[in-house]
């Protein structure tokens, strides 16, 4: 779990996002919005917004906070 949180937040300090999907093929990681929560209790400026992918459904998009 730790491990995933440092790949998570490595990937979004490179300034890339990432969905669900995208964190399971990259990162093994099965509940990347636990992992997210993880990352902002810990201070990170992480925030999503959701998209409507080609399947029509929607899915959160993470992204670093840029201030």
């Amino acid at each position: 779990m730790e491990s995933q949180n440092k790949m998570i937040k490595a990937h979004l300090e490179s300034g890339k996002t990432i969905t669900a999907v995208e964190a399971l093929e990259k990162f093994q990681c099965f509940r990347l919005a636990s992992r997210i929560n993880d990352l902002k209790q810990s201070g990170y400026p992480v925030d999503k917004v959701m998209i409507k992918v080609p399947s029509g459904r929607h899915v959160a998009l993470y992204f670093k906070v840029v201030s």
